[in-house]
């Protein structure tokens, strides 16, 4: 798998922390400023409280050292290790108020971000020795979708599209409106002949009217296991086949099991639980 690091552009990166900090109003923390000068100084423990996948330790980073580049992290772990309850993930030391002032910020999003690749790859070694990919979906944090796909990535499964520009995906709501399969392809065909097909199929007829439409990928949408093998045999090589719908972990494998390429998880990004993660600041001893 690429390393998913490249995802985590401080140019993509920094806007979404800026809108972070201003949402928090973090420069003006009225109880850290009321009760903690500028000099005074502390360090933190970044600790796991429940066994997890680390992702986001870049992230953590950056949001401490937006609020002052004095502040010092020490890693004990990188993003992919797994950690056990107690583990000690980072210890970070340097001016109290940003410790205090980020830890909510810093833990907000590093939480969720251990959440998704644990449940990422809980979903990858399921299916590990078979040959199918897990995909994320769109199904992301408004704002957050850069972190959410590095957190999955890190988890070892792949993204799907990032953006609605990536891939014509036709589904129900396209289809209703635009006269059907055969009619919705040739419409984006004729205006993007250089992007892939992606169409939504309930049905066995569905999927034989996308194959005479030529799609490039067909989604095979909702299906119970015994049409979604016919479907999977009935395609052949002549498309790609995604399974969506009602993907869980108890039913990943037989859905894998199907023959199908590709089985995308709205599940790992719009509920995952966040990782059990805490922090403890104590004043820096002299």
């Amino acid at each position: 798998m690429t390393d998913p690091i490249h995802l985590l552009d401080l140019e993509t990166l920094n806007p979404l922390l800026d809108l972070a900090f201003a949402e928090d109003h973090a420069g003006t923390d009225v109880t850290t400023l009321s009760l903690f000068a500028e000099t005074d100084t502390g360090c933190a423990i970044l600790r796991a409280k429940e066994p997890g996948l680390i992702a986001g330790l870049p992230v953590v980073e950056q949001v401490f050292h937006k609020l002052d580049p004095a502040i010092k992290i020490d890693a004990r772990v990188t993003d992919g290790h797994r950690v056990c309850a107690g583990d000690i993930i980072a210890e970070l030391s340097g001016p109290i108020r940003a410790l205090l002032s980020g830890e909510r910020l810093a833990l907000n999003l590093f939480q969720r971000m251990c959440g998704i690749a644990t449940a990422a790859a809980a979903y990858a070694d399921a299916v590990k020795d078979l040959p199918v990919k897990i995909l994320d979906t769109r199904k992301t944090a408004p704002g957050l979708r850069i972190l959410d796909k590095y957190a999955g990535r890190v988890g070892g499964i792949t993204n799907h599209r990032m953006t609605l520009s990536d891939l014509a995906m036709i589904k129900d709501n396209h289809l209703r409106l635009a006269g059907g399969i055969t009619a919705a392809v040739q419409k984006v065909r004729a205006a993007r002949p250089d992007i892939r097909i992606e169409v939504e199929a309930e049905t066995l007829a569905d999927v034989r009217e996308a194959l005479a439409a030529k799609a490039d990928i067909i989604m095979l949408d909702n299906m119970d296991l015994d049409t979604m093998r016919e479907a999977v045999a009935l395609i052949g090589n002549q498309a790609e086949t995604e399974a969506s719908g009602n993907v869980t972990l108890d039913r990943i494998r037989a859905i894998a099991e199907t023959g199908v390429n590709m089985i995308s998880v709205g599940a790992l990004t719009h509920s995952v639980k966040a990782m059990d993660i805490s922090m403890k600041v104590e004043p820096q001893s002299s």
